[in-house]
C-alpha cells in the first residue's frame, strides 16, 4: 500500500514538494556529521509484500546505495551501516548464505562504483571477521585498501558485528598491554578504550544521530560504548521502504532536540 501511495504522490509532484521543504527546513540548523544506522525490517517488508526473503534483502541492498547520495547531498560526512550482527549469523544457513552473497557482490560494487571515488569516500568493515567467509573479508580487504586515503566521507559497514564483542575485545587489548608491562591499570582512562574501538579511524567516533527503522526502538548492541549520547530516532518504516524524505525527517528531528552530552 504504502509502495502505491508513493506512486501516486510521486505523479501528482507532492513528494518532491515535500521533499524539498524538508531540505530547506534542515538546511537552517546543525547536520550531524556521523549518523548510525541500524538497518531492520527487510524480512517482514519481504512477507508484507508476499516476496521472499531474499528479495527483501535484495531491496534493502538497493535503498543502501541510494542512501550514499542522500547523505552526500545533506552533508553527512560519516555514516555506519549495521549490516549483519552476529546474532544474525545463528539464523537458518540458507538465508546466511543468500546474506553473504548480496553483501559480497555489492561490496564488489563499491570497487567500481565512481561516487566511491568521486566523493573520497574511505571504506571500513567493522566486526568480528574471523567468523565471514574468507571471500568475503578478501573483498573487504581489497576495498579498504583501495580507500584507505580518500577524507572525504567515511562509510563504516558492520558485518559479523556486536557492541558487546567490540567493548570485549578492547578489554583483551588492554589487558596484553598491561600483562607485558606497556601500560599500567592506572593508564586506562576512556580515551584509552576510545583508541581501541572500532571506529577510532574515523574523525567523529560518535555518531550524532543513530537511526533505526522498522518500529523496533532497541539498540541491538550497535556501537553501545560510542552511542552513549546519541540523539536516538526509531522510524516506523522498514529498510527497503526507506526513503530520503525519511533521513531528511531523522536529520530534521535531531535538529530541533537540545544536546546536553550528560550535563
Amino acid at each position: 500500500m504504502t509502495g502505491v501511495l508513493d506512486g501516486i504522490l510521486q505523479s501528482l509532484g507532492v513528494y518532491r514538494l515535500y521533499e524539498s521543504r524538508l531540505n530547506s527546513e534542515i538546511e537552517r540548523g546543525p547536520i550531524p556529521g556521523h549518523i548510525g544506522i541500524i538497518l531492520d525490517g527487510n524480512r517482514r517488508w519481504a512477507q508484507n509484500h508476499k516476496l521472499t526473503v531474499d528479495l527483501g534483502h535484495t531491496q534493502g541492498a538497493d535503498v543502501v546505495e541510494r542512501l550514499l547520495d542522500w547523505c552526500h547531498e545533506i552533508g553527512i560526512k560519516s555514516i555506519t551501516l549495521y549490516v549483519l550482527s552476529t546474532e544474525n549469523l545463528q539464523r537458518s544457513s540458507d538465508e546466511v548464505i543468500e546474506l553473504y552473497r548480496l553483501i559480497e557482490e555489492r561490496l564488489k560494487r563499491l570497487l567500481t562504483d565512481e561516487r566511491i571515488y568521486k566523493y573520497k569516500v574511505r571504506v571500513k568493515g567493522i566486526g568480528k571477521f574471523e567468523l565471514l567467509p574468507s571471500s568475503m573479508r578478501e573483498i573487504l580487504d581489497e576495498v579498504e585498501k583501495k580507500t584507505a586515503g580518500f577524507d572525504g566521507h567515511f562509510l563504516d559497514i558492520a558485518v559479523a558485528y556486536g557492541g558487546r564483542a567490540e567493548i570485549t575485545d578492547t578489554v583483551r587489548d588492554i589487558a596484553e598491554e598491561v600483562k607485558k608491562g606497556t601500560m599500567s591499570p592506572s593508564d586506562i582512562t576512556e580515551e584509552t578504550i576510545s583508541r581501541r574501538l572500532y571506529t577510532s579511524h574515523l574523525p567523529n567516533p560518535e555518531p550524532d544521530l543513530i537511526v533505526r527503522t522498522s518500529g523496533e526502538e532497541r539498540m541491538s548492541g550497535f556501537l553501545l560504548w560510542q552511542g552513549a549520547y546519541s540523539e536516538l530516532v526509531f522510524l516506523d518504516v522498514y529498510w527497503p521502504a526507506f526513503r530520503k524524505i525519511d533521513l531528511l525527517r531523522a536529520v530534521r528531528t535531531f535538529q530541533r532536540r537540545q544536546r546536553r552530552l550528560g550535563k
